[in-house]
């Protein structure tokens, strides 16, 4: 049987996420889909919406789609999902986890790559996260939840942009871009979004695609990057950003959750590289959101392909190198109040000595 793709759907309380999801069901696209959802104990809002009889655990839809509402471990939830599909119980192509409100996406993405049982049934697709734009801004300053939530994304939907002035979507765009330079964002309407920007994204497959910006934070670059309504400075910088400048005072958002990203045109000696990830993993691993890299590595003739969720971190070989391109490594860190300098000079040490 082939591995299931699973979604987790996460976003800050009034988000817009059970509008996204009602979409998503609802919309004639012949798949069939089964939703699990994470309230972990807390009284489930959407029954109305959802489940009309609480006591089950799950409930066929009239679409074909199933909705799974757990009160405990996911885990158990992923298996007996599986082990009904399996036993030709349950028919469903896919699975969407909505995680609550105030839930950081860390320990649920965590549960597939950890649990043999779940990884030999799922495979882990992409992290969604929907930011409210006219709460957003708050909402990041007071709950370290939901700057977690944005530093997970693989894709970010802002809702609620119709509410806020063009400024303040830029000025929330730019934030959210610091966090996370690796999601797309897109504003949504009423939850209308395609389906093939929802499912199929391969945020965790280990391949060549970096998803950042090639200039992210290069000082005196221009922008390439008009979908993000990008704006360059580096690390530190003074901002200009015209949305920063409201009534004439500069206010910037020093938030916890921070990207920065590693250059090299040298390639990586092989255990030098690994010592230095174990020895960070094993202090900070619990601040690193997520990690990925495309790497010059030396003693192959392939790009490696890196990435790490938390402690847990993988990397596999990539296509070769073509003859004319040009061998180098790039790798983004998301995380918490990660030492940037620690961090690159860490990597910086694990190159090769330069041959003169």
């Amino acid at each position: 049987m082939s591995l299931i793709p699973a979604t987790i759907l996460t976003g800050f309380l009034g988000s817009g996420k059970t509008t996204l999801l009602k979409r998503v069901l609802a919309e004639a696209h012949g798949q069939k889909i089964a939703v699990i959802e994470n309230e972990f104990g807390e009284e489930n809002i959407d029954n109305d919406i959802l489940v009309t009889d609480s006591k089950e655990q799950i409930i066929q839809m009239s679409n074909g789609c199933i909705c799974c509402s757990i009160r405990e471990d996911l885990r158990e939830a992923l298996q007996l999902l599986a082990a009904k599909k399996r036993q030709g119980l349950l028919d469903f192509d896919r699975v969407v986890i909505e995680t609550t409100g105030v839930a950081d996406p860390g320990p649920v993405a965590q549960t597939f790559f950890m649990d043999d049982e779940i990884a030999e049934s799922y495979l882990l697709d992409s992290i969604l996260t929907l930011v409210d734009a006219k709460h957003a801004n708050q909402q990041l300053d007071d709950r370290q939840e939901a700057r977690r939530q944005v530093g997970f994304a693989d894709q970010i939907f802002l809702s609620k942009t119709d509410l806020v002035s063009a400024d303040e979507v830029a000025d929330l765009q730019h934030r959210l871009k610091h966090m996370n330079p690796r999601a797309p964002q897109k504003a949504v309407h009423f939850g209308e979004v395609a389906l093939s920007e929802v499912f199929d994204l391969r945020g965790f497959n280990l391949n060549t695609k970096l998803d950042i910006d090639p200039d992210f934070l290069k000082e005196d670059q221009h922008d390439h990057d008009h979908d993000h309504a990008g704006h360059n400075h580096a690390p530190g910088e003074a901002c200009d950003h015209p949305s920063h400048q409201h009534d004439g005072h500069h206010h910037a958002h020093d938030d916890d959750v921070k990207s920065f990203v590693f250059r090299s045109d040298r390639p990586f000696d092989p255990a030098k590289l690994e010592d230095f990830l174990g020895a960070v993993v094993n202090i900070y691993g619990p601040r690193m959101l997520r990690y990925k890299g495309v790497l010059y590595m030396q003693g192959t003739e392939r790009k490696v392909i890196f990435q790490g969720v938390h402690q847990l971190m993988g990397s596999d070989l990539g296509p070769a190198w073509a003859k004319d391109e040009k061998r180098c490594s790039k790798m983004v860190f998301i995380g918490i109040d990660l030492p940037q300098d620690i961090f690159l000079q860490g990597m910086e040490q694990a190159l090769c000595e330069p041959v003169f």
